[in-house]
């Protein structure tokens, strides 16, 4: 049913949503892009953030262009198959990024606290298996969630009151009993955000004790504006994530839900590669030296 009924303003949403995704992907895959061009930035901090941009790209591709369509196509009608594995592109990516934000927050901690075991503990090896294990953890989880929803049967009705196939949306209009599947995403969701958040929060708890205590005026200026960039992304994401899949029984207002989930699909990827690069005096460098040449 996407966003609004409402046709003239249909029209006007697909082209917010239109410059929106542009500039997300322009964004995130300009800022991997430049990563790779610029050896300036062949760092462990900038091989994550990379991680972090490609996890944003693919979330805001799982769900924003089918929104689009769906403004414009009267039927607005999807497939079962095409619907869930819409859920299982944008669980992947979510779920990624959920472990790809306590890599980088345990970079960051390594880099301030321990600066001279940095090299040793933060080899190119170790952080490419970090961001492997972080992958193929956010490619596994939606498969156990999958799976379930693959037993249920749809048949009370076809219509999903929202702009993407959301899992918890999908139960609604299940006519088989979905408490196994809701039970499951609730046990889930619970483990992997909770205990991603309190890594990062316990991480960063750590650095700013360590800022404190040890460094320099300058160095402090530098240390908080690296970390308050990653702790407002982390406070973003995590603030509608919480709300949206731990807090199920809650029963937030459609209306709610729905701003929750742009937040989490739309916003935050298009925010995040501005948050990290333009308050990054090293990624602002670099884009000026690959823009003069």
């Amino acid at each position: 049913m996407g966003l609004t009924e409402q046709p003239w303003l249909q029209l006007l949403l697909f082209l917010v949503f239109l410059v929106i995704y542009f500039v997300t992907m322009v964004g995130n895959l300009g800022l991997m892009a430049l990563i790779w061009k610029d050896a300036h930035l062949h760092m462990p901090m900038y091989f994550f953030l990379g991680g972090l941009a490609f996890a944003d790209a693919c979330t805001s591709t799982s769900v924003t262009p089918r929104m689009l369509v769906s403004f414009l196509d009267k039927t607005a009608m999807i497939s079962l198959a095409e619907c869930i594995t819409q859920f299982y592109f944008f669980a992947s990516s979510a779920t990624t990024e959920c472990f790809l934000l306590v890599v980088m927050a345990y970079d960051r901690y390594v880099a301030i606290c321990n600066p001279l075991l940095y090299p040793v503990l933060m080899s190119n090896r170790f952080c490419t298996k970090l961001i492997s294990i972080s992958f193929v953890i956010g490619f596994l989880h939606p498969l156990i969630h999958v799976s379930l929803l693959l037993k249920l049967t749809f048949c009370r009705s076809n219509i999903i009151q929202y702009f993407y196939c959301e899992i918890l949306q999908l139960f609604k209009i299940s006519c088989s009993d979905p408490s196994m599947n809701a039970l499951m995403i609730f046990i889930f969701a619970a483990l992997i955000q909770i205990s991603t958040l309190m890594t990062i929060i316990i991480s960063y708890t750590r650095v700013l004790f360590d800022i404190l205590k040890k460094k320099s005026e300058k160095g402090k200026s530098k240390a908080f504006s690296t970390c308050s960039a990653h702790l407002l992304s982390v406070s973003l994401y995590y603030g509608t994530l919480i709300f949206m899949y731990v807090r199920p029984a809650a029963g937030l207002a459609e209306g709610q839900d729905k701003m929750y989930s742009l937040f989490y699909t739309v916003i935050i990827p298009l925010l995040n590669p501005f948050i990290y690069s333009l308050r990054n005096k090293e990624v602002v460098g670099a884009l000026r030296r690959v823009a003069k040449k």
